[in-house]
């Protein structure tokens, strides 16, 4: 292979982005998620009933997950979180090799489109379903592009790709929202041009031909939400989800995004470039390109979580019109011109590019190598979960039911199922609002607290050390402390002996 400078640049810039995407993804949620996916395996069938929690056992729960969390639990068990980590580093590659082929330009400015959306999301590449939901925002974005833009139709594989998706994880909307925005941007090019297009863009599609297509398309995708364990019902799943109010207000990934931390302020360069972009190229801008932007950015403000969603429709849109503001930049100024891709590398520039080839595989393969570790894995975990806390209560088990902190719950399943059950975790579909309420109620120790814990015969508290509910227990003599470490604290309820020695 005649390794060009360009072919060169794309292929650190893969290279990079795995070696990027390999971490430590598990996070405080992947817990439940491997539990359930275990717990399936162990039983054969689908888990659609709580297991886990002793405040909501056997209540019907709409696990929209499965297929996901079967394929984890089986990484699992063969290849420990390594085979988490590095699954996810693939799903994440092939995330940024899809919204690549989306986008348009040179090899420079892919490179550098996908390494500044890759940066805006990275804080969100998690060993989670919800990874899935980013890799098929990205195919289902293609595929649209490849037909609105292109005339490449590739619809038909939507619906079958939904049926995937509604089944992997519940972002499945996302693409319902990438088919709406598609169909109205095709309504507003025939409102404002009729049956013709412009020379130039001769290679698209008729708009009404094209509103038939993509609106046949999203009709044929609403059919294929029904092909899962729960039917129908699975269309109102999302708009069940985001009415959680609990949701919003506390849970940090749902809210919006705090513009002091750095995954922020990337999100906010990518914002800027793009915006930039639009305006200083002679390109006009595209119905559906001001609306896949103006509503995933609307996302993204609203959820921090869906910047990573932005960045993948995003990164297309801003390449399409960089790679038209460069090329005016050029003919002002044709110095600026880079050489053409088929020109042909000198020998010493071809030893020199095969040389930063191998350079920069060698620095990924290791780099890639430590968050493979079981060391760096358990050092990790240990910083975010209650790894020591849950290893006293398996040797030196206390009785009584347990409440624990929203962020450890998803641990406790993993680690303590089914010995002892969660009063919560991340589940907040489950929950409800009315539930979750409560529980922050009694964590924050708000007035009434003492009749939760009589409720549910709460015996039992793990929660971080500072939390106000830990505090609150400390001054009452009935309770008295058993574990603590920089992550949890173990509180139990005394009887009087025990009250007496303390």
């Amino acid at each position: 292979m005649m390794l060009t400078t360009r072919r060169l640049a794309t292929l650190i810039l893969f290279i990079g982005l795995f070696a990027m995407a390999t971490r430590v993804a598990v996070d405080s949620d992947t817990f439940w998620h491997l539990r359930a996916g275990t717990w399936m395996l162990d039983h054969g069938r689908l888990l659609n009933f709580e297991a886990f929690s002793h405040t909501r056992l056997n209540a019907p729960w709409i696990n929209h997950s499965w297929l996901t969390e079967i394929p984890m639990a089986a990484l699992y068990r063969a290849f420990g979180y390594a085979g988490l980590n590095l699954a996810t580093a693939f799903i994440i590659w092939f995330t940024f090799l899809f919204v690549y082929l989306s986008g348009e330009g040179g090899s420079y400015l892919r490179a550098f489109v996908i390494v500044l959306a890759a940066a805006a999301s990275g804080v969100y590449w998690s060993a989670r379903p919800q990874i899935m939901s980013m890799l098929l925002a990205a195919i289902f974005n293609y595929i649209l592009i490849l037909y609105c833009q292109r005339s490449l139709n590739r619809l038909w594989l939507l619906p079958l790709l939904m049926i995937l998706w509604v089944n992997l994880h519940g972002g499945f909307a996302i693409g319902f929202i990438l088919l709406v925005i598609n169909f109205v941007g095709q309504a507003l090019v025939f409102a404002l041009r009729g049956f013709r297009i412009p020379a130039e863009q001769s290679q698209r599609p008729l708009p009404h031909v094209a509103m038939l297509w993509v609106g046949g398309i999203g009709l044929a995708c609403a059919a294929a939400v029904a092909i899962n364990p729960y039917g129908l019902q699975m269309l109102l799943y999302p708009f069940k989800t985001v009415s959680i109010g609990v949701l919003q207000n506390y849970i940090q990934e749902w809210q919006s995004p705090n513009f002091h931390t750095r995954e922020a302020q990337v999100f906010i360069i990518l914002w800027l470039a793009t915006f930039a972009a639009v305006g200083f190229g002679r390109r006009r801008l595209d119905p559906i390109d001001f609306l896949s932007f103006s509503a995933f950015t609307g996302l993204a403000l609203l959820a921090g979580r869906n910047i990573a969603v932005f960045a993948v429709v995003a990164a297309p849109i801003l390449m399409r019109h960089a790679d038209s503001a460069i090329a005016e930049l050029q003919e002002r100024w044709p110095k600026l011109r880079i050489a053409a891709s088929g020109s042909t590398p000198t020998l010493v520039t071809r030893i020199v590019n095969w040389a930063l080839l191998v350079i920069v595989a060698a620095a990924t393969v290791i780099k890639a190598a430590l968050p493979l570790t079981p060391s760096t894995v358990d050092t990790a975990i240990s910083k975010i979960a209650p790894v020591g806390a849950a290893t006293y209560l398996k040797t030196l088990p206390v009785r009584g039911a347990m409440f624990n902190s929203y962020n450890f719950g998803g641990y406790l399943t993993w680690a303590l199922y089914p010995d002892r059950p969660v009063f919560v975790d991340g589940r907040t579909d489950l929950y409800d609002d009315e539930f979750l309420t409560e529980y922050l109620s009694a964590y924050l120790a708000e007035p009434g607290w003492e009749k939760t814990f009589a409720r549910y015969q709460i015996a039992l508290v793990l929660v971080e050390p500072n939390a106000p509910i830990a505090r609150a227990l400390l001054v009452k003599p009935e309770w008295g402390v058993r574990y603590r470490d920089s992550v949890a604290v173990v509180i139990i309820k005394l009887n009087k002996e025990q009250a007496g020695n303390e």
